[in-house]
């Protein structure tokens, strides 16, 4: 069921930032918004506003007079970023959700849509994870300092519907793919970097890829078009449904509220799997190779999505269809310009 079919057709619309819009998923949106008749879309390059300078927001939002913000802006990386960088990972983080959340509040601006990502929950949780295993266990080391700095913007957006009475609404990802995502070659998430990696060995003619980890971990993916769709579902929901879903607002721990909604497609694949799917999309022939001494992070991340699909939202892209999609992106000859140098 597509999320475009049950939004609500507001009177009139509504000023909407998008933090991040450059991005994968933050251009997304913004394609997604403009298709669904959304003409007050407001957008801010980083050379334009320096979403870690908290005057520079400030002045924004008190003259922008914004109505929804989705905040999707973000420092995002791979395993060998998050490794390389942690200061800067929680750092920028820290500082963009700060700023943005406490000075859309100043704004008095009702209506937020925070993005996390699954990596908030503990390394070894049951699966599939539930929204409520928040805290209940020790993070996957190689991304905490990131992992940590989107756990702090769960807590901030709920702490200022508390004492503030603000919509501040939280949504946690599966790992996204799709067009505009990263594709350096060290500093990708696993889908881009797997894309770039077939690609070139293809052009280059050579036989082998090498493929960081054992293959085994278990990961879930969703396509950018479909998160796009899903945000603004749920930005869009009435309060009342959206509350049903959360019961107590109490984690398993105890220390953070749980009215926040799992986005993923219900299903995982091997990295194995995957690598060989990409390979195929991308017509690479020759073999993989796994490199089992790199890192690879959890062992398993599926999402339990029984809140998303009770509120009546599916992703609708398949993996395989979307990879296509990306890989199609990656190739035109504005993306390959990008990430060719």
């Amino acid at each position: 069921m597509k999320a475009m079919d049950s939004r609500m057709q507001p009177t009139s619309q509504p000023r909407i930032y998008v933090a991040g819009h450059r991005g994968m998923v933050g251009s997304a949106i913004v394609r997604a918004l403009t298709a669904d008749g959304q003409t007050n879309v407001v957008t801010r390059t980083h050379g334009e506003l320096d979403l870690t300078d908290q005057t520079a927001v400030r002045a924004f939002f008190h003259s922008e007079r914004i109505d929804q913000v989705y905040l999707a802006a973000a420092k995002v990386g791979g395993i060998h970023a998050n490794s390389t960088f942690p200061a800067d990972f929680i750092f920028e983080n820290l500082a963009i959700q700060t700023n943005v959340i406490h000075e859309a509040w100043s704004a008095s601006v009702r209506k937020l849509l925070f993005l996390g990502s699954s990596c908030i929950y503990p390394r070894d949780c049951p699966q599939p994870i539930k929204e409520e295993y928040l805290l209940t266990g020790p993070l996957e080391p190689t991304n905490e300092p990131y992992a940590i700095a989107k756990i702090t913007g769960i807590e901030m957006c709920e702490s200022y519907n508390r004492q503030y009475g603000t919509d501040y609404r939280c949504v946690m990802p599966c790992n996204l793919y799709g067009p505009g995502d990263n594709y350096h070659p060290e500093n990708s998430h696993v889908i881009p970097a797997l894309i770039r990696k077939f690609h070139e060995a293809k052009q280059a003619g050579v036989p082998t890829v090498t493929v960081w980890g054992s293959g085994k971990p278990r990961r879930e993916f969703l396509f950018s078009d479909d998160i796009a769709d899903a945000c603004i579902f749920l930005m869009n929901l009435p309060s009342t449904a959206y509350d049903t879903v959360h019961g107590n607002g109490q984690s398993v721990s105890g220390r953070v509220g749980s009215r926040l909604v799992n986005i993923g497609v219900g299903k995982d694949v091997t990295i194995g799997e995957l690598a060989e799917l990409v390979g195929s999309v991308v017509g690479f022939s020759g073999d993989i190779v796994f490199d089992a001494s790199k890192p690879e992070g959890t062992p398993r991340k599926l999402m339990d999505i029984q809140k998303l699909t009770s509120l009546g939202w599916r992703a609708s892209t398949g993996l395989r269809e979307g990879l296509r999609a990306a890989y199609e992106a990656f190739t035109a000859p504005r993306e390959a310009a990008s990430w060719t140098r």
